[in-house]
């Protein structure tokens, strides 16, 4: 099934995100898990990319298995950052190959080592470089590209950020999903001024349950993301009690969740980290609002 088939539902949905393990020594365990969260049959499940090619026949293998033995849709993340022509078309192929119809085009992240290269000589320098090419092969990939309710770490300003964002649309993604957010009130405001630039494309709003107080700082190095007070507030309380901070953060999560949904958000898309209890929170926390449709 077609990810943008999933979003123009009217009924509630939920999707989360699992990782490939970084070494084969891993993964089993990780398969394991994949597992089980698949087994709570969310709407989706992205499978995030292994840059340079050291995990990406990960990502293929977990996003094929949830496919195939649990029916599962999957979006298989593909990274162009420093990658061949040559590189990204045997990954094209084989997805095409096992059948994985939704690809999430990400440039990827410039590591210490890749900021010190020379970019003009990369095949890909962004994403949307990535997005047109997939789109050329055909009509038969339904893309998905990232997008930053906080404006990118690399853009001028919001409304530079959205040209690009305008740019990854009319060059082919489908559907746009954001880095995790913990203030809701942020991505109402981007969605606003990304349907007054006149980008119409679905939008999926990306929530990661805080479970542990280091994850914090984590979270705020890797998107930026702006933290309220009153969240800021529940982990100075709770943040020092490891099992009150995991109850704390999941009904935190839970409340965005609702909220989104209260606002007209039917789908949500959640960074499970491959932590099947706490996927299994989340929608046990939502077990009688999901799969309805509110609007009828």
């Amino acid at each position: 099934m077609r990810i943008t088939d999933i979003l123009n539902t009217r009924y509630m949905s939920l999707s989360f995100e699992v990782f490939p393990p970084k070494k084969e020594a891993g993964f089993d365990s990780v398969r394991a898990a994949t597992e089980e969260i698949a087994g709570y049959r969310p709407s989706f499940m992205s499978v995030t990319y292994g840059a340079g090619g050291g995990t990406s026949r990960y990502t293929l293998e977990i996003a094929k298995n949830i496919k195939e033995r649990f029916g599962v849709p999957t979006l298989a993340h593909l990274t162009c950052v420093s990658s061949s022509k040559e590189t990204v078309h045997e990954q094209i192929h084989a997805l095409r190959e096992a059948d994985i119809k939704n690809i999430m085009a990400l440039r990827g992240d410039l590591t210490p080592e890749l900021q010190k290269t020379d970019r003009s000589q990369w095949d890909y320098r962004y994403a949307v470089e990535l997005i047109r090419e997939l789109r050329e092969t055909g009509d038969e990939f339904c893309i998905g590209a990232a997008c930053y309710p906080e404006i990118h770490p690399e853009s001028r300003n919001q409304k530079e950020d959205i040209l690009h964002l305008k740019e990854k649309v009319e060059a082919g993604a489908d559907f746009l999903t954001t880095q995790m957010i913990f203030d809701n009130n942020l991505f109402f405001n981007f969605m606003y001024k990304l349907r007054e630039a006149g980008v119409m494309v679905p939008v999926i709003p990306g929530i990661m349950p805080i479970t542990n107080a280091a994850q914090v700082d984590r979270a705020i190095k890797l998107s930026g993301s702006f933290m309220p007070q009153r969240f800021k507030s529940l982990v100075d309380y709770f943040g020092q009690d490891p099992a009150s901070m995991k109850q704390a953060g999941i009904a935190y999560a839970t409340d965005q969740i609702i909220d989104l949904y209260a606002n007209g958000v039917t789908n949500v898309h959640v960074y499970s980290m491959n932590k099947p209890d706490v996927a299994k929170a989340i929608r046990d926390n939502l077990s009688d609002i999901l799969g309805k449709d509110f609007n009828r």
